[in-house]
């Protein structure tokens, strides 16, 4: 099934939604150094709009390829003064390690874009 991440064992077939996939690696992408949430943009106005923690996956696409690979696209608001390319490699590491342990599928791509900035006290 495109778009849904499936594994079998012994045991028979799992299925996971993308959804699921989605809120854990949003859970996963909030307790990285630096991030302070995931962001939604409003089209029509050019808004960007900081994500309560219970909508965190509408700032995530997540795609399920047919190798059953995971790719990402994040889309965050991060802490200024911090290196976005450090806040970058600890996402990537962290979201791809966590995610392949938890759903047991490869990660293939996590593109990042960073859609603010916050200044935090």
């Amino acid at each position: 099934m495109q778009g849904l991440g499936t594994f079998e064992n012994s045991n028979g077939k799992v299925i996971i939604d993308t959804d699921v996939i989605a809120n854990f690696a949003g859970a996963v992408a909030v307790e990285c150094f630096g991030i302070v949430g995931m962001a939604a943009v409003n089209m029509r106005d050019g808004l960007v709009k900081l994500l309560k923690k219970d909508h965190l996956s509408h700032g995530i696409d997540v795609n399920v390829d047919e190798n059953n690979e995971i790719s990402f696209d994040f889309h965050l608001i991060i802490s200024y003064g911090i290196s976005i390319g450090t806040v970058s490699d600890n996402l990537r590491e962290t979201v791809k390690y966590k995610v392949e342990e938890f759903t047991g599928m490869k990660v293939r791509r996590i593109n990042i874009y960073i859609d603010g900035l916050r200044v935090i006290d």
